[in-house]
């Protein structure tokens, strides 16, 4: 007996405006930090101006993949497309790492290539970044908390406000010192930062894209939990994985000798999505012992 239980659970929170903001902000304060480049002749604005125009095609793909999440399936993709969230999160995971690289290699050139940079220009530019990128941050501060996607946006964002502030604090330096050596040394430091949280985020991301069990639920505890209701003798054939950066999905074999299925399934559903965050269940009753059924796994 096969049984499919979904409730009406609590969706996940409308990302639509945060994205708007975000992308409006950044993309402003690209053309600024291009404008202001251009007028001074400063490379390393102009090159941070390229580095945010990146930040904002990040955010414009987790837009799109938390758009396409709420879409409905289809005869072929028929669990929908909330997986693009997860991609979107890899894919925002990947742009940082790439441009923590790009940022540590001309960090690395500028130590035998001392190139003097307009401090108080940077200054002034970064403090308005510090800024931007603080506000974008704060507008996925509460659902990165339970959304990848959302996270890798925050993260984005998080770790451009730490390089802006790096950058304000190495200009200073260089208008009170004159060591322009200051400026390649910060970047290198935020840039490994960045790249540690980077790497969680990737590694999240990689998890639940090769369907392995969402963070902060225990398999064990799941298998365990469905094992003590009453007429359940085994379960196996457990298996759970992410539908997209919000939902999680479990489908088990059940063998429970009982009066009441339907009663069963709903109780065990009901406190799985309220337990453990799991929306999606899929349950197959068995009534023979799971070895006469040349079944039996493992839970």
């Amino acid at each position: 007996m096969a049984h499919d239980h979904a409730h009406a659970h609590i969706p996940p929170a409308d990302l639509g405006p945060a994205f708007r903001w975000a992308v409006g902000l950044n993309t402003g304060y690209v053309l600024f930090e291009g404008a202001a480049g251009v007028l001074t002749g400063s490379l390393a604005l102009l090159a941070d101006a390229a580095h945010n125009l990146t930040d904002v095609a990040g955010l414009l793909i987790a837009w799109g993949a938390a758009v396409l999440a709420k879409r409905a399936g289809s005869a072929t993709y028929t669990f929908g497309y909330g997986r693009a969230t997860i991609l979107a999160a890899m894919l925002n995971a990947i742009a940082i790492l790439v441009g923590v690289g790009v940022v540590v290699w001309e960090a690395a050139h500028r130590f035998q290539t001392v190139v003097e940079v307009p401090g108080l220009t940077i200054l002034l530019v970064a403090l308005v970044g510090i800024g931007v990128n603080i506000g974008s941050a704060l507008l996925f501060m509460k659902s990165q908390k339970d959304d990848l996607n959302a996270k890798g946006a925050y993260l984005h964002m998080a770790a451009d406000a730490a390089v802006s502030g790096a950058v304000v604090l190495a200009a200073a330096g260089i208008m009170l010192t004159g060591w322009q050596w200051l400026d390649p040394a910060v970047a290198i430091a935020v840039s490994l930062l960045i790249a540690w949280t980077s790497w969680g985020l990737l590694r999240d991301a990689l998890r639940l894209g090769l369907d392995g069990v969402p963070e902060g639920i225990d398999r064990q505890a799941v298998a365990t939990f469905i094992g003590d209701q009453p007429g359940v003798t085994n379960v196996h054939d457990l298996h759970i994985w992410a539908l997209s950066t919000t939902r999680t999905a479990l489908a088990a074999h059940v063998v429970w000798d009982g009066p009441d299925a339907d009663a069963f399934l709903d109780h065990v559903t009901d406190e799985l999505e309220h337990d453990f965050g799991i929306s999606h269940v899929t349950l197959q009753i068995e009534s023979a012992p799971c070895e006469r059924a040349g079944a039996c796994l493992a839970a």
